[in-house]
């Protein structure tokens, strides 16, 4: 059995794929291959407007394939959209709270163990676990239906969590990430894909907005509140804690998804196939060779930036040697692609300039931001002496810039259909924010000057939704799911890349201004090491050190932190010469 779109090449409408017109009352539709259709007739999600008719017209010039617009399907569709939705913004809301504990508790965590200077590794290791996964999701999806993997991507994360709560060493702890993070890169990339599969092309921004809303405020609860059980009952109560939750979402999602897998999409050669033969050709279109080897460019490609400069110095052999096999494995990997039927990864994708444009400011901004979501907490408990709770809190400000930026441009974009200048203007807005961190933040913060993260979370919410419009505009509809799935790598990777190379950044310079500060007061070589071990392990080291000494790792800490917001500028700024370059097209009026 062999899956083709008819319509390669053709451009997204505003029209939504799976508002379709209902057969039979038992015709369910589900989350099933959008990107394949080739039938004439396309069942409906269930709730639709059973009056809505759809085919397939050779002459629409803008390709629309099956598909119908939900204005006429009327408040029952928007009533069944609402309702998948819903039933997934449980998942989203503890994955985004999951990460902002993370963020906010990384240091209290790690020093526990007593290796702070390794605390980047419990989002790093998340972050690499879900590049290695990302692009899996979105073809399985299309192969096996949204709904199982949609409760696979749950499972998987429940058992991270469940392993970082009981974990009793850093390793395992690491391991707990690891899981969490393949868990994760699931449950966020099919919520995109479902959106995709039932909106028009206008209004998906503004629902992507209303998603983003509920992650932003897990990410706004999950700084405070991991800070809190940190400070209360411990950091490990912030993850078990989550396991029920997640548990109630499961039972929700089997409920309440649609479970049916269609096959309307396939092309069905002489009789139909037995229930065996489907499955062995659902497994047989599986890449396995593409996915094996594409995630292993990944992680031979982030592992040395992971470590470079931290576990290892950069002059190491084994850095340029894991740089030169990723180099390697992609050549294998769009070796392998070119040969197969149905790539994990459409190297088709990458033939539209505004598609690898989009993926790197959506990359870039990703970098930058987490950049400094990383350093915000270490920043106040450093140089105000902060508890876990409030430097955790420090972080909602840009959180907060998210949502609100969010919500704005998907009204402006469904209002106005553009949205190459609301990418301008939030790479500007971000780089402007992270500017101000260099020249303001300079150990003496107040609440109001706290607040100049602010921008960098508004321009980076608007970016997420007007680059989301941007490539969804110029992909093949049949690459949707995987190319949705790329965006979602391409955020993970910058992120590996990003986090290292900010804490690398920030210890080299911290490293480089403490020993010279030591050195003008005084110290031996040895007496240097020492202190330099123990700034770099311990958080709380400046409240056992002498005066003069604290005030010097302070000092220090904030120095690193500059030239750390720095490479968030740079990233930003670099997004926003590349934003020059995109393309604005038109997105019709409803019923195109």
């Amino acid at each position: 059995m062999v899956l083709r779109s008819e319509r390669k090449g053709a451009e997204p409408t505003e029209e939504a794929p799976l508002l379709r017109h209902n057969n039979t009352s038992n015709e369910a539709s589900s989350f099933d291959s959008v990107s394949t259709v080739t039938s004439t007739s396309i069942p409906a999600v269930p709730g639709g407007n059973e009056n809505v008719k759809t085919s397939i017209d050779s002459g629409d010039e803008e390709g629309s394939v099956g598909r119908g617009d939900i204005e006429e399907n009327g408040e029952s569709g928007r009533r069944h959209v609402a309702k998948i939705i819903s039933v997934l913004l449980i998942g989203i809301f503890v994955a985004h709270t999951d990460g902002s504990i993370m963020l906010a508790t990384h240091p209290i965590i790690a020093s526990e163990f007593d290796k702070l200077s390794s605390s980047s590794w419990l989002i790093t290791s998340f972050a690499l676990a879900g590049a290695a996964t990302q692009t899996l999701y979105g073809k399985l999806s299309d192969i096996y239906g949204r709904k199982p993997l949609v409760l696979i991507s749950y499972i998987i994360f429940i058992v991270g969590c469940a392993i970082v709560g009981i974990g009793q060493s850093m390793w395992q702890v690491v391991l707990g990430r690891v899981i969490s993070g393949a868990g994760a890169s699931g449950m966020t990339v099919l919520v995109s894909v479902l959106i995709t599969d039932l909106l028009p092309i206008r209004e998906v921004a503004q629902w992507r907005a209303y998603v983003n809303l509920v992650a932003t405020l897990g990410r706004s609860i999950g700084g405070p509140l991991g800070g809190w059980l940190s400070d209360v009952i411990g950091w490990r109560w912030s993850f078990l804690g989550q396991v029920p939750i997640l548990t109630l979402a499961i039972v929700l999602c089997t409920i309440y998804l649609p479970g049916h897998h269609s096959e309307d999409s396939a092309i069905v050669v002489d009789e139909p196939p037995t229930d065996d033969s489907k499955n062995k050709s659902k497994f047989s279109r599986i890449d396995f060779k593409g996915s094996f080897t594409f995630a292993l460019m990944v992680l031979a490609l982030l592992l040395p930036i992971s470590i470079g400069g931290v576990n290892l110095p950069w002059s190491h052999p084994i850095i340029p040697s894991l740089f030169i096999l990723s180099g390697l494995l992609l050549v294998m990997f769009i070796t392998v692609e070119k040969r197969q039927e149905e790539p994990i990864l459409p190297l088709e994708i990458f033939h539209q300039r505004d598609a690898v444009l989009s993926f790197l400011i959506m990359g870039l901004q990703t970098a930058a931001q987490l950049g400094l979501m990383f350093s915000v907490p270490l920043y106040f408990q450093i140089t105000a002496r902060a508890s876990n709770t409030v430097a955790g809190a420090h972080l909602v400000p840009a959180v907060v810039g998210n949502a609100i930026g969010g919500v704005i441009s998907g009204l402006l974009i469904k209002r106005s259909g553009r949205y190459k200048t609301l990418v301008v203007f939030a790479v500007i807005c971000s780089s402007i924010s992270y500017l101000l961190l260099m020249l303001r933040w300079h150990g003496n913060t107040n609440w109001w000057e706290s607040l100049y993260i602010f921008p960098s979370g508004f321009g980076t919410g608007i970016a997420q939704s007007a680059v989301f419009i941007s490539l969804q505009v110029v992909v093949d509809p049949a690459h949707m799911a995987p190319a949705i799935s790329f965006m979602y790598l391409t955020t993970t990777v910058w992120l590996t890349i990003g986090l290292p190379v900010s804490n690398s950044i920030m210890q080299t310079a911290l490293r480089w201004t403490l020993q010279s500060r030591l050195l003008a007061l005084g110290f031996g070589a040895t007496e240097i090491q020492q202190i330099l071990s123990d700034a770099l392990s311990d958080v709380d080291y400046v409240d056992h050190a002498t005066r003069t000494v604290s005030e010097a790792v302070v000092a220090s800490y904030v120095d690193g932190l500059f030239w750390s917001h720095g490479f968030s500028f740079f990233c930003s700024f670099s997004a926003f010469i590349i934003a020059l370059f995109v393309k604005q097209r038109r997105l019709g009026t409803s019923g195109r």
